[in-house]
């Protein structure tokens, strides 16, 4: 009868027990789990049943039987059947027995969830010899209804009563490690007692331990164990890639993944959602592309639902909206997940409207419940469509009870701020009672975007509670107003805190660098970027630009050099940075390199390229780039790809053609920027009257900006029309307008040399205006007028830029200038260099 039982044949199982004289509990006992161990739990209920109604005390259930039934009861969720069961145990007075009372406390913990646990609490307590057994299905029992604190606290109590644990107690307790007080603490001492006892060389010990210190952002320890593990299992591999992703070391989780191939394994799902995962964050879309074509070759893979997810996710976050979508039709057993995938990827774009409400319409047919994720994609997408869009996914939100979420509350927040509604946002962000560090984070994105500096700084000071989200979003707040001392400071702040800068704390920090132009700051947070092992390909590329933008090519080319993996963003940065150092066609050789790469160009790189040949006056280069962004890459002209051409012909002094280009090209890609390119080539050239065309499109886009006023001004003056100069000093008395002195400043030895425009004050200005007067009469050949009181050249404007070049030609006749800076803002050339 067991044998047939254990091959599933049960209805021999049940001719052999029908033909028995004598029916007792061992023999009901093998049906009982034979149909418990088939799936037919209405037998195992009916046979017990009959066993009781038996009234044969040979026949009455056992500790066995117990053992059987209670996982059915957990299974099918029937706690009423449970404690009837556990009724009849104490009657018989088998609840001191150890099998039956680890089943009772097993059953109270998946059935009844917290609410039951005092009940399996009680069944614990009562068990006269508990086993490992026993502790571990306690311990399970509170973890697993996420009672963290106690499930510890039972562990310790375990270890005092000198129940040794085993192989399944580790399990259970490492992974929650990590949720708790002091939890990298309980984690370290778990690993001392697993070294001690000698559990290390299990795999499922090793493997457990690694995942709790990948979620504790301690990749040597869980480098440490995996070197000294024996090869392992795809669990172990696979913890190790994923435990990289998750702290972001996405090349280093490529790597490995290498590595498990090298080590003659094959991956699974779990292996590819990782690498996927690795792939969107350095955006390597050639890899992930390579991952869709083994799925594609291995059928089974394709039923396995998470992965596709996680395809449809990758090409989302890569921008490729197309084979996203491609993917998720492929998805035969779609989830909410799959659903959220697709309708974030349409999210990500105003151009996906559409298909986005279309989408989300057959996920409601499709039986799919809303969760709170699509209602924040919603809500994202409503940013696109309006304030009204806006306001009724909150009604929405409200009506549905979704505004409890945080995660919901935070993205109204931000879709007011982005719809220029910060009033609202501040008055919802006012009536959230569980505001919490995430919401006063999203608070200060708002005023993020808005260059509320004032009611940041206010939000931030009256928040409790500050994680390194918090500090990066003021440092960014400050860098992106130039208020680089501030942000400094705060950098400083924040390492005093004892928090350790994350790659967007240095992006944030590298762009008050190139405001400062200080390469000595750029160098550090380089320093600091390879001791702490930061791997990322964007702050790749923003180092690569501020080495660019700080005057240090060579630096720059050589972070190209040394690049892993060079991608779009690292060629852009690359291109980009030959444009501004006139490098014309190193840049395009760069492009050509590029393309032969296999790399998709974007709008972003084509502006570099143009920019470059604008620079370098390779008109007709220039001009063949412009036609092959439509024609030969598919990418629609921009703003900047106008501005681009416009100054290209306007440098070369095509004023004509570079003005009918902007009259032939729809108005709304043409932007000020263009139209200030062509005013500055036509005070070069001397061109009066387009110069006039050009300023009257330029007054009435920035009305406020006083440089165009100047230029048109100083061509007026270049051809003696005084009346019309007047015209212009008036216009712009009338709107109050001043020019703010500029300053330029230079850095020597650690030590920063500020120069203001028409600023008298500097010890050295008398040598500054000989230097000028001799410069001038070499360029004019004639005598110059020089005042009595100061010395200086009389007509000669005196900028900051002229004041530093002078001051370099006395001071430092044969240093080498590494820097040179001209700003319209106030720059402390006292402040503090950056300490990593």
């Amino acid at each position: 009868m067991d044998m047939y039982g254990r091959i599933g044949s049960l209805a021999d199982a049940h001719t052999v027990f029908d033909e028995m004289s004598c029916s007792d509990a061992v023999c009901r006992n093998i049906l009982i789990t034979a149909s418990s161990r088939a799936g037919l739990y209405n037998d195992v209920f009916h046979l017990f049943r009959a066993m009781l109604a038996s009234g044969v005390d040979e026949s009455m259930p056992t500790a066995v039987t117990v053992a059987v039934v209670l996982p059915v009861c957990a299974k099918l969720r029937v706690l009423r059947a449970g404690r009837s069961i556990h009724g009849y145990v104490i009657k018989t007075g088998l609840e001191f027995d150890t099998l039956s009372g680890n089943a009772l406390v097993s059953m109270y913990a998946k059935c009844g969830g917290s609410i039951a646990m005092d009940d399996a609490h009680l069944a614990f307590s009562t068990i006269c010899c508990k086993d490992v057994v026993s502790w571990n299905s306690i311990i399970a029992g509170y973890s697993e209804n996420g009672l963290f604190e106690e499930a510890l606290a039972l562990f310790g109590q375990m270890i005092s009563e000198e129940c040794l644990p085993n192989y399944s107690t580790l399990a259970n307790v490492l992974p929650f490690c990590s949720l708790v007080e002091y939890g990298r603490h309980y984690g370290k001492e778990i690993h001392g007692f697993v070294v001690r006892h000698g559990l290390e060389m299990d795999i499922s010990v090793s493997n457990a331990l690694m995942a709790h210190y990948s979620k504790v952002c301690e990749m040597r320890a869980v480098e440490s164990i995996f070197r000294s593990s024996k090869m392992g299992d795809i669990v172990t591999w696979n913890t190790v890639i994923a435990g990289y992703v998750m702290n972001r070391y996405p090349s280093r989780a490529l790597k490995l993944f290498q590595g498990l191939l090298f080590a003659g394994m094959a991956p699974d799902s779990v292996s590819l959602i990782s690498l996927l995962t690795a792939c969107a964050q350095v955006g390597n879309l050639r890899v992930g592309i390579r991952v869709h074509g083994y799925i594609f070759r291995h059928p089974e893979l394709l039923q396995e639902t998470s992965l596709m997810n996680a395809l449809v996710s990758f090409y989302s976050q890569c921008d490729r909206f197309d084979a996203a979508f491609r993917s998720f039709i492929t998805i035969q057993n779609k989830d909410s997940v799959s659903w959220n995938a697709i309708l974030s990827a349409c999210a990500n774009s105003e151009h996906h409207i559409e298909q986005f409400f279309r989408l989300l319409g057959e996920m409601w047919h499709d039986v799919t419940q809303w969760d709170s994720v699509t209602i924040l994609n919603i809500i994202r997408m409503s940013t696109f469509c309006g304030i009204k869009m806006v306001q009724e996914s909150h009604g929405y939100s409200l009506r549905v009870g979704y505004t409890g979420d945080s995660s919901v509350a935070n993205a109204i927040l931000d879709a007011y701020a982005k719809c220029g509604y910060l009033h609202d946002a501040e008055t919802l962000f006012r009536s959230l009672a569980g505001r919490n560090i995430v919401t006063g984070n999203t608070m200060i994105s708002c005023y993020l975007k808005n260059n509320c500096v004032e009611d940041a700084e206010m939000t931030f000071n009256h928040m409790a509670e500050k994680d390194l989200t918090t500090w990066n979003l003021m440092s960014r707040l400050y860098a992106q107003n130039d208020l680089c001392d501030q942000a400094f400071c705060l950098f400083h702040q924040l390492q005093s805190e004892g928090l350790n800068p994350d790659t967007i704390s240095i992006t944030n920090i590298l762009s008050a660098c190139i405001h400062l132009s200080s390469v000595q700051l750029v160098k550090q947070c380089h320093g600091y970027m390879l001791r702490a092992s930061l791997e990322d390909i964007h702050l790749e590329g923003a180092l690569l630009d501020a080495y660019s933008k700080c005057g240090n090519i060579a630096n720059a080319y050589n972070l190209f050099q040394v690049s892993l993996h060079k991608d779009l963003v690292i060629f852009t940065a690359m291109i980009g940075a030959y444009a501004m150092h006139g490098m014309a066609e190193k840049a395009v050789e760069l492009f050509s390199k590029m393309l032969t790469l296999d790399i998709k160009p974007d709008h972003v790189v084509l502006t570099a390229l143009l920019s470059a040949c604008s620079h370098a006056g390779l008109v007709d280069a220039g001009i063949k780039i412009f036609k092959s962004i439509r024609e030969i890459y598919g990418v629609e002209p921009t703003e900047e790809h106008c501005a681009c051409m416009v100054d290209l012909l306007a440098r070369s002094g095509r004023l004509q053609d570079a003005y009918s280009f902007a009259l032939d090209m729809p108005p709304h890609v043409v932007n000020a920027n263009a139209w200030g390119s062509l005013l500055g080539a036509c005070k070069v050239h001397g061109e009066v009257k387009i110069g006039q065309l050009a300023a009257d499109r330029l007054f009435s886009m920035e009305a406020e900006d006083i440089g165009n006023y100047v230029i048109m001004s100083n061509i007026f003056a270049a051809d003696d029309k005084w009346e019309s100069v007047e015209h212009v000093r008036k216009l712009m008395k009338s709107k109050d307008m001043k020019k703010p002195a500029g300053c330029s400043w230079i850095e020597v030895e650690k030590t920063r040399h500020l120069f203001v425009a028409s600023d008298v004050q500097h010890q050295d200005r008398f040598s500054i205006y000989d230097v000028l007067g001799s410069l001038y009469q070499q360029i004019r050949g004639q005598q110059m007028e020089t005042s009595a009181y100061n010395r200086e050249p009389v007509g000669v404007s005196l900028s900051a830029q002229k004041k530093i070049g002078s001051w370099r030609c006395i001071v430092l006749p044969e240093a080498k200038m590494n820097l040179m800076k001209e700003s319209k803002h106030s720059v402390d050339p006292e402040a503090p260099l950056l300490i990593a």
